[in-house]
């Protein structure tokens, strides 16, 4: 049996996790499903979104499916979802964009993985606000030190890319697609500009590939890559970014593949992984069994496979695939028609996919 952390979220977290806890369980997989809160929902509770019995649960299982949380403005988090993957250190963003029948898109077999660096680029958080002591101190250091001038009313984000971080990121990438079967692997960068950054993340990428002569890789210049995925997205499969250029990508290939609400992610590292869908909490739909649970779900999948459940995981994708390709037993927003009578609710969609199984 797999201890797993299910964090039920807010918003409509309750009502989707609960959809894909029961979708996992019907595939056979041997889960023992440890219930944990998180958000906007706990925070008269405990007095912060991320109590510390949750995360504690998390780091002692190694492995949580999260419902979405809602970060409450005006307390000490930025984000819950960004500090759980700094303390756990979940440096690869695990984004799988896949076309399923039924699902509305310009796009018809689109089978792509982007895989984004969590921890460095300027998401590393290390800014410097426009007219502090530290940022004046900076800016005249930086003006004595460099033939460009910088501006004295500036403020200034700062973008480290290691070769410690690039190369184990890319490990995974190329690990990855070998677990996977997958054919190719592209190095994402912007080292025609920024050459000391990302020229040192596409010199690094250059050296991990060298490593896996079983797997065709290549690089492209990020504009270049955006253009290249809405002409010809059959030419690509597994693609690996800094943290920036990920997060707006990785965004791109859901649209590709019909948005959010069949985008799952995960995020995993040395210590764990967390697995979750990458749209919102939606409190405005929170309790009215309305909302997709679709997302959650594959999310499910990818951790089932993150366990070496590859039956079940399997199992449970072709189920979710096959509701959707039916176009009966779906949630409004995959309807057609928005106002679809028809449109059935979380909870009987995912009677649906388990039905399926």
């Amino acid at each position: 049996m797999t201890n797993v952390t299910l964090i039920t979220g807010d918003g409509i977290g309750p009502e989707i996790a609960d959809a894909a806890r029961r979708c996992v369980d019907a595939t056979g997989a041997d889960i023992n499903w440890e219930v944990a809160e998180a958000g906007a929902d706990v925070m008269k509770k405990y007095g912060t979104p991320l109590p510390e019995v949750t995360f504690e649960s998390v780091r002692k299982n190694g492995v949580a499916l999260k419902a979405p949380i809602t970060t409450p403005v005006g307390t000490g988090f930025r984000s819950v979802n960004v500090y759980m993957r700094q303390e756990l250190d979940l440096y690869a963003c695990l984004r799988p964009c896949k076309s399923y029948k039924g699902v509305r898109s310009r796009y018809t077999d689109i089978d792509l993985v982007v895989v984004r660096e969590n921890t460095e680029d300027l998401y590393a958080g290390i800014e410097y606000e426009k007219g502090a002591d530290d940022t004046a101190e900076l800016i005249d250091w930086l003006n004595e030190h460099s033939e460009r001038k910088v501006a004295s009313d500036s403020g200034i984000s700062i973008k480290p890319i290691s070769v410690s971080a690039t190369q184990r990121v890319f490990h995974f990438a190329f690990e990855y697609a070998r677990k996977m079967g997958r054919r190719k692997v592209t190095s994402v960068h912007k080292a025609n500009i920024m050459k000391y950054s990302d020229g040192l993340w596409l010199e690094v990428s250059r050296q991990v590939a060298k490593g896996y002569p079983d797997i065709e890789f290549e690089d492209r210049i990020v504009d270049n890559m955006c253009m290249q995925l809405i002409q010809k997205p059959e030419l690509y499969d597994v693609m690996v970014l800094p943290n920036l250029y990920g997060d707006i990508l990785s965004d791109l290939c859901a649209g590709l593949v019909g948005g959010l609400g069949v985008a799952p992610g995960a995020n995993i590292g040395e210590k764990g992984a967390i697995f979750e869908a990458t749209h919102g909490s939606a409190p405005r739909y929170a309790g009215q069994n309305k909302v997709n649970p679709t997302a959650l779900i594959l999310s499910g999948v990818l951790m089932l496979r993150y366990l070496d459940k590859m039956a079940e995981a399997d199992r449970l994708e072709k189920a979710v695939a096959a509701v959707i390709a039916e176009g009966k037993s779906v949630t409004y927003d995959m309807k057609a028609d928005r106002n679809d009578p028809t449109a059935v609710g979380t909870k009987e969609m995912a009677d649906a996919i388990i039905a399926k199984m």
